[in-house]
């Protein structure tokens, strides 16, 4: 069985995110999408809050499971006996940042790939933290994240 961990913080998950889930379901048995607790990010919503959310976001997607971590990327895929690392790449400066962190991934843990996929273009210019940020001054999110996220977005910033 190839099994793929996506890790990320998906704060909130996005419709890009699903998209490459999606496509990396044609590649792998198994993708283990990884929440992390341990970011350099303030996260808007709590790891449970994030874990509920992708799992409500994937529950019709077969032979993906959703997991809270804490800790190192490569320990997670060990205990999870994945063999490859899965990220998703928006635009160039998301590759250097990619880049590096595969690199780091790769010295400390040499059985583990990194799979990089590219996003679709429809999806190019969209993050969590745009989306955060369009939410927050009422504006419509509704083609950028899954509605049950949308609807904890507008709670977390209520409109008048």
């Amino acid at each position: 069985m190839k099994t793929a961990i996506y890790p990320g913080t998906f704060d909130p998950v996005t419709n890009g995110h699903l998209d490459i889930l999606a496509r990396a379901s044609e590649i792998f048995d198994e993708i283990i999408m990884a929440v992390a607790v341990d970011s350099n990010k303030t996260t808007l919503f709590s790891l449970e809050e994030r874990v509920a959310l992708l799992e409500e976001a994937t529950k019709d997607m077969k032979g993906v499971k959703v997991k809270g971590f804490e800790g190192l990327t490569v320990e997670l895929a060990r205990r999870c006996g994945a063999k490859a690392i899965l990220r998703g790449l928006r635009v160039m400066a998301d590759f250097e940042y990619e880049f590096q962190l595969a690199l780091m991934n790769k010295k400390l843990a040499p059985d583990i790939e990194t799979v990089f996929l590219m996003t679709k273009s429809d999806f190019s210019f969209i993050s969590s933290s745009s989306i955060k940020w369009a939410a927050s001054l009422k504006g419509s999110i509704s083609e950028f994240v899954p509605p049950h996220v949308e609807k904890a977005l507008l709670e977390r910033y209520p409109h008048d």
